[in-house]
């Protein structure tokens, strides 16, 4: 992934934690979402992937924008406006491919995959508003990192479908590297940075452990 290049040419300090978090922790390494880009998934399982990645990341305001309102240092700022306006063009590309893609299939327990996708959708929410130092901030910024793995769940769902899928604008990893680096200067804030990516993380872990175990219980019907 990106920034696994940066992480290895510049492991001290501030991004050398993150960068390992992210790398740890992140969406790159599960086995469903692996399964759903590299293999000839059945349509239903990406559909289902789509649909549920919509319900956490589908709506306005999402975790940039929330961040975006409790932040405190200019460079922080500067980096969620830029990145908030840039998700807000992956965030139409998200419901496109969701509504191309269809209904969420039919699948046992439905009901309990809504209520743990809500809670799931709350945290998150709950995250980015945070206002501790530091937290809001380092959840948008694990989304942005996390989100180059989910974007390959959606364009493998796009070229499924014939959807045209538009490049990213998210900022460049080397200028997260420098504002993970410059905020970590500012007393707690690393700490309050890591944890706030590291829930984000998890957060993800959750939902494709979720999408994997709705694909067996179709895969047993």
């Amino acid at each position: 992934m990106p920034y696994e290049t940066a992480q290895l040419t510049r492991s001290e300090g501030a991004w050398g934690a993150m960068g390992a978090l992210a790398s740890s922790d992140g969406s790159a390494n599960h086995r469903h979402l692996r399964r759903l880009v590299r293999e000839a998934e059945s349509m239903r399982d990406l559909a289902d992937a789509a649909y549920y990645i919509c319900v956490l990341h589908g709506r306005h305001p999402g975790v940039i924008d929330h961040a975006l309102e409790h932040v405190r240092l200019p460079l922080e700022r500067h980096w969620i406006e830029v990145a908030a306006e840039a998700f807000a063009a992956e965030r139409t590309y998200l419901v496109r491919i969701a509504a191309a893609a269809g209904p969420v299939p039919s699948t046992p327990g439905h009901a309990e995959s809504e209520a743990a996708a809500a809670a799931q959708r709350h945290a998150l929410d709950m995250l980015s508003q945070s206002d501790r130092a530091g937290c809001a901030a380092g959840a948008a910024i694990a989304l942005a990192l996390d989100w180059v793995s989910i974007r390959e769940v959606l364009d493998s769902v796009a070229d499924r479908m014939g959807v045209a899928s538009p490049p990213s604008e998210l900022p460049p990893i080397e200028e997260t590297v420098s504002v993970v680096d410059a905020l970590a200067r500012e007393g707690s804030m690393e700490r309050a940075m890591l944890f706030g990516a590291q829930q984000v993380f998890a957060q993800h872990r959750g939902l494709w452990d979720l999408l994997e175990a709705r694909a067996s219980a179709r895969a047993a019907l």
